[in-house]
């Protein structure tokens, strides 16, 4: 008599799976190139600096490369599918590093929520526009996420080339749209004097141009998965950032050079209820059958927004499953590595707030997305600023002599990171587009996160020590080879 074995329980992600081409794809795609210039550079623009806007994009990615000076060294040091939350433990202990998952795993997953509104509402619009067909938000959204959730299961490196053809797509037409304004109008260099970068509000727009930046962490959530992990996550990582920074800066140069950098801001505000100044401008420089190429192509980049933030999102819920801290069962991965539970909980989530939303004959646009990227955008915004001032706390314990790539750099990327953190607090109605009270409370999440944090670590460290160790020992039990 013949007994069946039991199946094999996976709980370990592919290793090998990601070059860094394949992680800056997964990072970029977050990031969403095209939904980065028609609705950040658009609002930066209307609400920020004006016509001096380019240089507030700049200035985010020289923070955020000082910022990248310290997290290349703190890669060197770890490999885990924690990302942040790993930094944190590293450098401001087991607690700190779970208020940092909580606040991430918050994050993330209502960015995921906010991609569903997005994206049922400009598929809804715009194939409505072209072909006739009107169908409600939820089902475009609802069926966007399923699509999601498939290809994430499929394995991360089929979903780094399915997000690299539409990073590809997305990015081409934003160059063909600047070389069109550069041989038909020219750049303006007036964008980057003083009387412009200063003009309207500059602070203002550090705060909208650091959300277009917002997805670049996501590098170290895939350390495990990667090919050597050691140099591909410090090489994704600056790739990543300058990436960003001279997509969305030299198409911002490129608009406000289009409408005039002394108009820009007026001509910004004019078009910011309907959101259409990028397209208005295409109609301008690239006529009507490529405007509507991009229209298409914006429903390609909130695809791969989504995607994108759906990975991430997962690959949380996993790694605070694998620690204890959330069910184990999340730490459960199929046998091509790609997280099994956790990867159904996450889109499952996404859902049914979004059916909830929806179910209440709320507008996705005025309700939905606002609160739930803009609780996003502050999340990661906190989470940046942790996993800063952990780097340099860690390398100042180790007493490590280098002090301008542990300390100098890192420090100044925290203060940037920290000014702007306190921007969007201070201004949490324009991040979340909305002054409803229940909006504004929102940040009031987060503390309740650090609270609930601290809490539940001194509960651990009592009642399940095992755990709590667990929190630091999980971080070193993957080879660096």
């Amino acid at each position: 008599m013949t007994t069946s074995a039991q199946p094999q329980e996976h709980t370990a992600l592919r290793s090998g799976a990601l070059g860094v081409a394949g992680i800056v794809f997964l990072v970029l795609a977050a990031v969403a190139p095209l939904t980065g210039i028609v609705v950040v550079a658009s609002l930066a623009i209307a609400l920020g600096n004006g016509g001096g806007t380019p240089m507030a994009f700049f200035l985010v990615a020289a923070i955020l490369l000082l910022f990248a000076v310290g997290y290349a060294q703190m890669s060197k040091q770890l490999v885990n599918a924690g990302g942040f939350y790993a930094f944190v433990v590293k450098g401001l202990g087991r607690t700190g590093g779970l208020v940092a998952g909580l606040i991430a795993t918050l994050g993330y997953n209502f960015f995921v929520v906010g991609t569903i509104g997005t994206s049922g509402f400009f598929m809804q619009t715009i194939i409505r526009d072209l072909t006739g067909l009107d169908v409600h938000w939820i089902v475009w959204g609802l069926a966007s996420i399923a699509a999601c959730f498939v290809l994430a299961r499929i394995g991360v490196d089929f979903s780094s080339k399915v997000l690299g053809v539409c990073l590809v797509l997305e990015v081409l037409m934003l160059v063909i749209f600047d070389i069109s304004v550069l041989v038909q109008t020219g750049y303006d260099a007036a964008a980057f004097s003083p009387e412009w970068v200063f003009s309207g509000s500059l602070p203002i727009g550090l705060l909208l141009a650091a959300t277009g930046f917002l997805g670049f962490e996501a590098t170290a959530l895939f350390s495990e998965e990667a090919k050597q992990p050691l140099r591909t996550i410090p090489r994704a990582t600056y790739t990543a950032i300058a990436s960003i920074g001279i997509i969305l800066g030299v198409t911002t140069w490129a608009v406000v050079s289009a409408t005039g950098v002394a108009q820009a801001q007026a001509t910004a505000l004019e078009h910011l209820p309907t959101g259409d100044l990028i397209f208005m401008l295409s109609q301008q420089y690239l006529g009507g059958p490529l405007t509507t190429v991009m229209m298409i192509l914006l429903l390609v980049s909130l695809f791969a927004a989504m995607l994108a933030f759906h990975n991430s999102a997962t690959r949380y819920l996993y790694s605070l499953g694998r620690a204890g801290i959330l069910p184990r069962a999340l730490a459960r991965t199929r046998a091509n590595g790609t997280p099994q539970l956790a990867g159904i909980v996450q889109a499952s989530f996404a859902a049914v707030v979004a059916i909830i939303f929806a179910l209440a004959g709320a507008d996705p646009i005025v309700t939905l997305v606002p609160a739930m990227l803009g609780f996003g955008t502050l999340s990661v915004l906190i989470l940046q600023g942790l996993a800063a001032i952990s780097i340099v706390v860690y390398f100042r314990r180790q007493h490590d002599p280098r002090w301008w790539k542990t300390f100098v750099a890192p420090g100044i990327g925290f203060l940037g990171i920290a000014a702007i953190s306190v921007l969007a607090v201070w201004n949490f109605d324009i991040v979340a587009g909305s002054s409803e009270l229940a909006i504004r409370l929102m940040p009031l999440l987060l503390v309740l996160a650090l609270i609930g944090g601290i809490i539940y670590g001194a509960y651990l460290r009592r009642a399940r020590p095992a755990v709590y160790a667990g929190l630091a020992d999980d971080l070193e039990q993957f080879s660096t080879r």
